[in-house]
């Protein structure tokens, strides 16, 4: 059974006397904190914080980790608060102990909002101090190795969250070990009989493939002794969560799977890395475009290796990975590994701990940009990916995004202001979408105006957490500096027909009213009005009200309220009637949508169209701008060429094809459906006169809903 002594024994190994002391000071104080407490195992509960700190000391942390290891679950179990804490052990631990613990005061109405604003704290106690990571990581480790004592369904919970969560973070953070761990007792504890079933196959295939994976080691060891190179070559199996991925994820047979063998070489230097990966070349043909160098080029997460494929005897694949000891170590601890080097102060280390904390920074400035816990929670998982790709800046310098990434991720990872103007992109010189998914190696050039916004339809092909955080924050403030306008405008107009005016109102009258509603800012109000969640013409009277609350009656002589085609995300048109300038029309006022567009003679807003609380008397101003689409329905003689005819019409006419659908009546007559983009009506007219001096048509009518 381990105890404070073993640990002690082992942590003499790097640690100083005084040090070792105060963790066995931090183990004993924990120790009379939770006497009496027992884990669903039934031991003492003082063996988890225990085991936490042994993990920990398998990393080499330092003195302060393993304290608040010991001391990690006082706060929040046993009511000793962290100011008892910060009194005993120094604010270092108290700080630590205090991010690692749960947030346990708030009721949260559901569990993932929970376990979403638990993760938002630790985002935050991570950005001062990056162990507080560690403690957490070491801490769900011991409760996953114990999951056995848990009923079903909770197992499965936390199974599922440290899939989601804990594993990526651990990948991230280049912790191999963990990640590998996490991810094995995480598949047991999901899908027990899979991982069982999975588990046997790969013990009885060891067996068969022990001969073979002995013949390859031994070919590449006498290859390196040939060449006077020392090398240690391990043979390298695939976990089991890695291999259900890939059978589902890739749609492989598991033979397909365990017929790659895997190798690793573990050198001395770096130049003997690619000295080795010229022997191995010349002792089994390399498969094409199957090399990675991430020596050159580190992942996100700091690991460093040589990958290559190679066709084996009698054409087995086999999978090479060299790197150097330290490299090694770093694949196996990530930044962990910066306090097992701490001393000899490595220059790798000291990279891989700047990225831990360039990606905690960014997850911190995810954070205070998100609308709420789930979504900020939401964008981390979207952010923690395993592959990445590199690109290039027009100035040479290496970007790394996540597989999948488009132009306007890597354009909010240079700057979010960079990505807020973004209005095109040049990939490798050539103009391309920003749409289309970035390849390593490319260069990548970000054009932007001064003017430019985010466009809503980014957030259906951006990767990056950072950049779909900030096209909502931005598009949350357009939204809202849009719907105020509209909302002042509309609560003006009204105010007009009683002969006043928003600044003419008493400010007393105009508190009263937002005490009334329960809002802190006229601005507030009036983006309720311009989103259609409050009427203005209700406002208005309640504004104008005397103290007595009588109402006042709406003047008849109300004119109606301007568009300009300006008005942005809270003004759309609606899609039944396609009204464009020139066509009479009514606002129909929508709650938390804003306005809407109709037809005077739509038959959608019918019930509402007399309602002056619903709908709105609406005419377009003289320099509405923007196009306009508008379906029109063509009935002609079937012809060959037909579609072309037809497009270049509209073309000669200025207008522009949005949609075309076709269905034959008879064998002789056509009907085509159209949308076209006009400015106005006259626009219209022209198109519409261009195509009836097309040969064949009989018939252009107007779709109106």
């Amino acid at each position: 059974m381990p105890n404070i002594d073993n640990l002690a024994e082992r942590l003499s190994t790097y640690l100083s006397a005084d040090q070792v002391n105060l963790v066995r000071r931090a183990y004993f104080y924990a120790e009379q904190a939770h006497d009496g407490q027992l884990r669903r195992s039934g031991e003492a509960y003082v063996t988890h914080p225990l085991a936490v700190a042994r993990i920990l000391a398998e990393m080499h942390m330092d003195h302060h980790s393993l304290m608040a290891a010991m001391l990690h679950d006082v706060i929040e179990d046993t009511g000793i608060a962290k100011e008892a804490l910060s009194a005993q052990f120094g604010e270092t631990v108290a700080e630590l102990v205090d991010g690692v613990s749960k947030l346990t005061q708030i009721n949260f109405e559901t569990k993932a909002d929970a376990q979403a604003e638990n993760f938002q704290k630790r985002a935050m106690a991570m950005a001062r101090d990056t162990r507080v990571i560690l403690v957490k990581l070491a801490d769900r480790l011991h409760n996953m190795r114990t999951l056995d004592c848990m009923p079903h369904e909770k197992s499965r919970r936390i199974a599922k969250e440290t899939l989601e969560i804990y594993a990526p973070i651990a990948n991230r953070l280049g912790m191999h070990k963990i990640h590998v761990e996490f991810e094995d007792l995480g598949f047991k504890a999901m899908y027990p009989m899979r991982s069982e079933r999975i588990r046997n196959a790969v013990r009885k295939a060891r067996g068969n493939r022990k001969e073979i994976v002995n013949k390859i080691e031994e070919s590449i060891s006498h290859c390196l002794a040939r060449e006077g190179m020392q090398g240690e070559v391990h043979g390298r199996e695939k976990h089991l969560y890695s291999i259900y991925q890939k059978m589902r994820g890739k749609r492989r047979a598991f033979n397909e799977i365990m017929d790659v063998y895997a190798f690793r070489i573990v050198v001395d230097k770096v130049d003997t890395c690619y000295r080795v990966l010229g022997a191995v070349h010349n002792l089994y043909k390399p498969l094409p475009g199957r090399f990675k160098d991430y020596i050159a080029i580190p992942k996100a997460n700091g690991y460093q290796s040589l990958h290559t494929t190679l066709f084996g005897m009698h054409g087995v694949p086999i999978e090479i990975q060299i790197r150097t000891r330290e490299m090694e170590e770093m694949a196996n601890n990530g930044i962990a590994a910066h306090w097992l080097y701490k001393a000899g102060e490595q220059e790798q280390t000291r990279g891989t701990h700047a990225r831990a904390r360039q990606w905690i920074k960014g997850v911190l400035e995810m954070q205070q940009r998100a609308g709420n816990s789930l979504e900020f929670i939401e964008s981390v998982k979207i952010d923690l990916f395993p592959d990445e790709v590199y690109v290039f800046t027009p100035k040479g310098r290496i970007m790394e995004l996540p597989k999948g990434s488009t132009a306007v991720d890597f354009a909010y990872a240079v700057h979010t202001d960079v990505g807020n103007s973004c209005i095109a992109c040049r990939i490798n010189r050539r103009l391309a979408p920003l749409s289309e998914p970035l390849q390593s190696g490319s260069t990548v050039e970000i054009v932007s105006a001064p003017g430019a916004r985010p466009n809503p339809a980014w957030l259906s092909f951006v990767v990056t957490g950072k950049a779909r955080t900030h096209i909502r924050h931005a598009l949350k403030l357009q939204r809202r500096s849009e719907s105020i306008s509209l909302g002042e405008r509309l609560l003006n107009k009204v105010l007009a027909s009683f002969d006043s005016h928003l600044d003419k109102l008493p400010a007393e009258r105009q508190q009263s009213v937002l005490h009334e509603y329960q809002l802190e800012f006229i601005e507030d109000l009036l983006e309720d009005i311009g989103l259609g969640n409050r009427m203005a013409l209700v406002v208005a009277r309640r504004l104008l009200a005397d103290s007595g609350g009588e109402q006042l009656q709406l003047p008849s002589s109300e004119g109606p309220l301007a568009i300009r085609g300006t008005e942005g995300l809270v003004l759309s048109y609606a899609k039944c009637c396609t009204p464009i300038p020139g066509d009479p029309i009514v606002g129909h006022l929508s709650a938390g949508k804003g306005m809407v567009v109709h037809l005077d003679t739509c038959k959608n807003i019918s019930d509402v169209r007399h309602n002056p609380e619903k709908c709105i008397q609406l005419s377009w101003a003289k320099d509405v701008s923007g196009e306009f689409n508008v379906e029109l329905r063509v009935e002609l003689e079937h012809q060959r060429g037909l579609i072309a005819l037809l497009a270049s019409s509209v073309n000669a006419a200025d207008g522009n094809i949005e949609k075309i659908s076709m269905d034959e009546r008879d064998g002789r007559i056509s009907v085509v459906q159209l949308v076209v983009n006009v400015h106005d009506r006259v626009h219209l007219a022209r198109v519409i006169k261009k195509l009836r001096a097309l040969k064949g048509v009989s018939r252009i009518t107007r779709v109106r809903g």
